[in-house]
């Protein structure tokens, strides 16, 4: 699986400071003398609070435009988020279709083989069947055969065991009768 990389720029503004437009060395001077000022009573506090507030419209204004840039580039850094998700979702649902169609694919050569195996055994199984139906008609002939041996073998042993005095004095009695 391929790993997309997200090439994000570093932020212009990153390390710089805010400089409010328009100023000048001389005037950024005197901020530093002002602050120097800062802990010397309330009067000075004031003043810093009126100087504050005439310099605060271009302050601000670069730090409002600072932040803007700041969220531009964190919006467009968050689009290239989604965008990033958005091709990630399109890759992983292809991977995914293509290993269901790989697997389909699988699935019927596999099926297709057992199929060809399922024949070859039919036809062997078949073969058998055809030989086991053959040698029971041959035994059932035998059976028969040997039922007609043995029925014959009675006969004979009757015919054999029979007393000759019996068959006289049978012969008698029907001679006897025929008169």
């Amino acid at each position: 699986m391929e790993r997309q990389v997200v090439d994000i720029p570093h932020a212009e503004c990153k390390d710089q400071e805010p400089q409010p437009l328009g100023d000048s060395a001389e005037q950024q001077q005197g901020e530093e003398s002002h602050e120097e000022e800062a802990g010397q009573g309330p009067a000075s506090a004031s003043r810093q609070l009126v100087m504050l507030e005439g310099k605060s419209g271009p302050y601000f204004s670069s730090l409002d435009s600072s932040i803007e840039i700041l969220k531009k580039r964190a919006q467009e850094l968050i689009e290239n988020i989604n965008e990033s998700r958005q091709k990630d979702h399109a890759l992983m649902t292809n991977f995914r279709d293509s290993l269901k169609i790989k697997v389909s694919d699988l699935t019927e050569k596999l099926e297709e083989r057992m199929y060809q195996l399922y024949n070859h055994h039919n036809k062997i199984i078949q073969e058998k069947l055809q030989e086991f139906t053959q040698k029971m008609a041959k035994i059932s002939h035998l059976e028969t055969e040997l039922k007609q041996v043995c029925h014959t073998v009675e006969t004979v042993y009757k015919d054999l065991c029979v007393q000759p005095e019996a068959i006289t004095l049978e012969e008698h009695t029907h001679r006897d009768g025929e008169y």
